[in-house]
């Protein structure tokens, strides 16, 4: 009998995936969803769907809406990638993880068919999810983006709400390298007469909203532009706090379609997040002396609004182990940090991680101050021993870095 390791490793090895491999995984394509779904019977069309994208936030945002569904009391899937620790966080119902069992006879199944197309690790996963979904009897879904959004696996479905998060400057290489051509294809997630939030807008995306908008007769709803009177959980200073805005504005959006969500539902939702759905890495204080702060931050916008939240919250020395993946603009991104910081430059396990040595390059290129690790457990135990009880630790760089941690 197949175990539980065996299928993930399959999954992983048998089909490109993203996460091991990067963007030669990716298939600008939904014919291979769709047909997958077709051979498998999957009407995903009898679920309801919040459709979630953007460059940064999309993961906080759509397990902050899910734990307010909890607290509303409607049976929740949640859709979100990658997962940190185990391919399960990947699929939950009611916060609760897929089984392992129910993982290890999709995979079966999908084995012992002969399939009309070869489907990617991404959309064989989703056809497993939105067959849960259906068997769990979900009444609402939040759906993560995997990338992008236009071309999405997940864009198959017809949401009653989108949100997009921001945009930024990620994965260049596929989704276009000018903010506009991101937004593009962010935008693609709306849908006709589908009311659409707006987390935070640019010059150069806010025209390519408003006319992907219009063309679809889609209400937008501009977090921005929204006014709140009660007090947010997460301090202003802190990059969650847009986060939650923009999970605010959707709950009003929903509720214009005839949802009830309370002000204590949300409240609650937002305040009990990580204990709904296992929510991790994000801001995440693991030790108090020193002060230890684990976040998976991964590109150039996602670092800045970290290290202005760690800029109001950073007590004696700021120690910093980082790693990132090898498409990451090194320059760019290690140029962000502070120059008083001491470094702890490491590899994680994934074969998509940056070497050492392009590690090195880049911060004397900069001027950095760093030593070198091969392993992330050996810079955060460097880090530990170095740093004294006032000090503070960020652990950041990429979501692998943060599994090698956990």
């Amino acid at each position: 009998m197949t175990t539980y390791e065996e299928s993930i490793n399959w999954l992983f090895e048998q089909f490109p995936a993203y996460q091991k491999i990067g963007a030669v995984a990716y298939k600008p394509d939904l014919s291979n969803t769709l047909s997958l779904c077709k051979q498998l019977n999957i009407d995903f069309n009898q679920l309801q769907y919040i459709h979630v994208a953007g460059t940064n936030g999309k993961g906080s945002t759509s397990n902050m809406i899910a734990s307010i569904c909890m607290e509303r009391g409607l049976k929740t899937g949640l859709f979100t990638s990658p997962h940190i620790h185990d391919f399960r966080e990947r699929i939950l119902v009611d916060g609760k993880q897929i089984s392992e069992e129910r993982i290890v006879s999709f995979c079966q199944q999908i084995r012992n068919l002969t399939l009309e197309v070869r489907p990617s690790f991404f959309e064989i996963t989703w056809a497993l999810t939105l067959t849960y979904f259906i068997e769990s009897n979900c009444e609402i879904c939040v759906i993560e983006t995997g990338l992008g959004g236009r071309l999405d696996s997940t864009n198959i479905i017809s949401p009653i709400l989108s949100v997009i998060t921001n945009i930024g400057m990620d994965h260049v290489a596929i989704l276009g390298d000018t903010l506009e051509k991101i937004a593009c294809e962010k935008a693609g997630i709306i849908k006709t007469s589908i009311p659409v939030v707006i987390g935070e807008t640019l010059p150069e995306t806010i025209s390519v909203f408003e006319t992907s908008a219009k063309s679809h007769n889609s209400t937008i709803f501009w977090a921005e532009k929204e006014e709140f009177t009660n007090t947010f959980h997460f301090p202003n200073e802190s990059y969650q706090w847009k986060n939650e805005r923009t999970v605010r504005t959707a709950m009003r959006a929903l509720n214009c379609l005839g949802f009830e969500f309370s002000e204590t539902q949300i409240n609650a939702g937002i305040e009990n997040t990580n204990k709904n759905t296992g929510f991790k890495g994000r801001f995440e204080i693991i030790n108090q002396n020193p002060l230890t702060i684990i976040d998976v931050a991964h590109n150039v916008d996602g670092i800045k609004q970290l290290l202005r939240t760690v800029e109001s919250s950073v007590t004696g020395q700021l120690h910093i182990v980082y790693g990132t993946s090898s498409d990451k603009d090194l320059d760019s991104i290690l140029s962000l940090f502070p120059r008083d910081a001491k470094f702890y430059l490491t590899e994680f396990s994934s074969e998509r991680s940056a070497k050492i040595a392009d590690l090195r390059k880049s911060a004397e290129t900069i001027g950095l101050n760093a030593t070198y690790f091969s392993k992330m457990k050996e810079a955060v135990e460097t880090a530990q021993q170095s740093a004294n009880k006032t000090d503070t630790i960020l652990i950041t760089g990429s979501f692998f870095l943060i599994s090698d941690f956990f």
